[in-house]
């Protein structure tokens, strides 16, 4: 079960899709959650999808994304993330979200709705 205050798991219906609902101010240990769960996927598949739903997002803490097992998980996530889909991204998150996506080998997308996300990541090709 993962430990966190404002970053909740949730089950997308999609086999190898990690999701997560993101509220309030994500903290340091937010993130070291969050990044253990990536971290279990990625022993799990081969390739998994990712999808970030922002709803209420106030931001993060100054350093929140520089644990050691979120430093593993965004290392990793080069090599075994092929689509990173956001929906309700604040304004400009999503923009770089997408820019990101160019000059990584990584599909990066962003949604205005959950439903938007979703219907997107189900239209890829399954992973197992």
């Amino acid at each position: 079960m993962m430990d966190s205050a404002h970053i909740q798991p949730f089950d997308t219906g999609l086999p190898a899709t990690c999701g997560f609902r993101i509220a309030g101010k994500v903290t340091r240990t937010d993130m070291s959650a969050m990044a253990e769960r990536v971290l279990e996927a990625f022993d799990r598949h081969d390739k998994i999808d990712m999808l970030l739903v922002f709803d209420r997002y106030d931001g993060s803490e100054t350093g929140a994304s520089l644990s050691t097992d979120a430093i593993k998980a965004q290392t990793a996530s080069l090599w075994n993330v092929r689509a990173y889909v956001t929906a309700g991204a604040p304004e400009g998150a999503g923009e770089m979200v997408e820019t990101m996506g160019r000059l990584i080998p990584v599909d990066a997308k962003s949604f205005p709705t959950e439903r938007e996300a979703m219907a997107y990541l189900a239209s890829l090709h399954p992973l197992s």
